[in-house]
């Protein structure tokens, strides 16, 4: 299929989850809460390189662009309008990353959902902890093979953007798409396209920078997976716990 009938798909199904939240207002408060817990547990993960540091610009732009609890409800809509512009203008790497981006997106978007209805079915375990909420959430969603392809999936766009920084004149092409894209409304797609290419590019003047920040990520976000399946309940709640200290 097309780049542009992927993006198009999956950004679909993503709507169509926020609209089916849109008269259940506890599952929407719901999904928030675990987006919020999920942004935390993110910056703690990850607090040594938040600090500062050659990693601190690529982790900032995870939190914030893939991590977030943000509303990207209109992002999604400016890259379902210019996804047929993404596959006619761009390099066939850009349009596939473009493609690959979706449909993370929406893979996350369901795990999430689906995370929410599980959490809001917690509600009458008032006194547990936020981690305590999230691991029996997790449990009861399961969905092992779609949480490694999640991760898997993140690795390959880091991976491939890092081949995209490499790509003669891309950087230039992508300024020349400011003035347009802000004026045709696309402004926080084309942020987002600018920061990414911006992050990697400047992690890969650095010989294996951006090799070694991936592997860090592929290393903790592995360890948390097998502790949120694998490890003894309380165990692991001990261990989400402590990674929401360092966030603070």
């Amino acid at each position: 299929m097309e780049a542009a009938h992927l993006i198009r798909d999956e950004l679909d199904k993503v709507h169509a989850l926020r609209t089916g939240m849109a008269g259940d207002v506890p599952l929407a408060a719901a999904v928030r809460d675990v987006k919020r817990f999920q942004a935390r547990r993110f910056a703690g993960t990850y607090a040594d390189l938040l600090r500062g540091g050659q990693y601190q610009a690529a982790s900032r732009f995870f939190l914030e662009e893939l991590y977030s609890d943000r509303d990207y409800a209109d992002r999604d809509a400016q890259f379902t309008r210019i996804a047929g512009a993404i596959e006619r203008f761009f390099p066939a790497q850009v349009a596939a990353t473009a493609a690959a981006l979706a449909g993370l997106h929406a893979l996350t978007e369901v795990l999430d959902h689906a995370m929410g209805v599980s959490w809001r079915s917690l509600d009458g375990r008032a006194t547990e902890s936020g981690a305590a909420r999230y691991v029996r959430a997790w449990r009861e969603v399961g969905r092992r093979e779609d949480r490694q392809r999640q991760l898997t999936t993140v690795l390959g766009i880091g991976q491939e953007m890092v081949r995209l920084t490499r790509t003669p004149g891309l950087r230039l092409l992508l300024r020349m798409m400011r003035g347009p894209a802000v004026a045709a409304g696309l402004a926080d797609l084309q942020k987002f396209l600018e920061a990414g290419f911006d992050t990697f590019a400047d992690m890969a003047r650095h010989r294996n920078s951006a090799e070694a920040f991936l592997a860090t990520i592929e290393s903790r976000e592995s360890a948390l997976l097998t502790s949120l399946f694998d490890d003894e309940f309380v165990t692991c709640e001990t261990k989400l716990e402590a990674t929401l200290g360092l966030a603070r």
